[in-house]
């Protein structure tokens, strides 16, 4: 088995997370036996990128709050040196058309990050950006009010992600695009996705990320939530993503401590799968 690594998770700077400091987060990985902890919180965002003014809010950080979430990172990581490596980094959202925006959240942080993870959580839709994973309701009114169809949606959210990806290959630090299939997060309570059509995508993703060297968070929140009941990672694609030398990366997407080292188990059990 690869590293015990958790290698997305939030913390007290999450608007719509827990309010439990790092360090809780950290003692409940350690008391699992996880050898490496990376901490990615969402950094700010472009002012006005979505029309929902209070859901901006909840969204990520405010500018002047990076600096402060990296000064605890960083004293995290030295508080635990020699208990468990703590890595420090940023959920980073691909924000289509302001990639200048992104990188100047990078640029802005006075250390070198360890840890990136890119992730697609915004679509075009009715009256502006929406927010694909924030409430059924609002995926039904924004989304298929605006694409019409369940696949038109599918189809434009894999090519944010494979915008993504060319985004996150130019990044100097470690880097995984975050929970590939989060478009399926409301998967229950919607029309059937189409199986064929997912899995045709993603097989076509699957050459970029090993030319782009991106690897995947194997993002296992997915589980704990009722309408989705599955990881955001199919099995048969971590597979081929082993298979190919693409990295896979287990992530909790914890946003409370009680989140840590969640779907663990069906991790290692995937990954012995995998290498047979």
């Amino acid at each position: 088995m690869p590293l015990k690594w958790d290698a997305h998770t939030h913390t007290n700077f999450c608007k719509h997370g827990s309010d439990s400091g790092m360090r809780l987060y950290v003692e409940e990985a350690i008391k699992q036996g996880f050898q490496r902890y990376s901490i990615t919180e969402h950094p700010p965002l472009p002012e006005g990128w979505i029309f929902n003014r209070q859901l901006f809010k909840e969204l990520a950080m405010e500018s002047f709050e990076l600096p402060h979430y990296l000064r605890q990172a960083y004293e995290t990581k030295e508080r635990f040196e020699g208990r468990i490596e703590v890595a420090v980094g940023l959920e980073l959202d691909y924000l289509d058309g302001a990639p200048d925006f992104m990188l100047g959240v990078i640029d802005s942080c006075e250390r070198t990050l360890e840890d990136v993870v890119v992730s697609v959580h915004f679509l075009p839709g009715v009256g502006g950006i929406r927010c694909i994973d924030y409430t059924i309701q609002d995926f039904r009114e924004g989304l298929l009010g605006h694409y019409v169809t369940l696949a038109a949606v599918v189809d434009e959210y894999y090519n944010h992600v494979e915008a993504a990806i060319e985004f996150a290959k130019q990044l100097p630090m470690r880097k995984r695009i975050g929970h590939i299939n989060l478009i399926e997060k409301f998967r229950l309570e919607l029309p059937e996705f189409d199986e064929d059509q997912i899995r045709k995508r993603l097989s076509a993703i699957l050459p970029q990320l090993e030319k782009a060297g991106v690897g995947i968070d194997v993002n296992t929140a997915g589980f704990r939530k009722a309408t989705c009941g599955k990881t955001y990672v199919p099995e048969w694609f971590l597979q081929q993503c082993v298979r190919r030398g693409i990295e896979v990366v287990y992530g909790s997407d914890a946003h409370s401590s009680r989140d840590v080292g969640a779907g663990w188990d069906w991790y290692e059990q995937a990954m012995l799968q995998a290498a047979k």
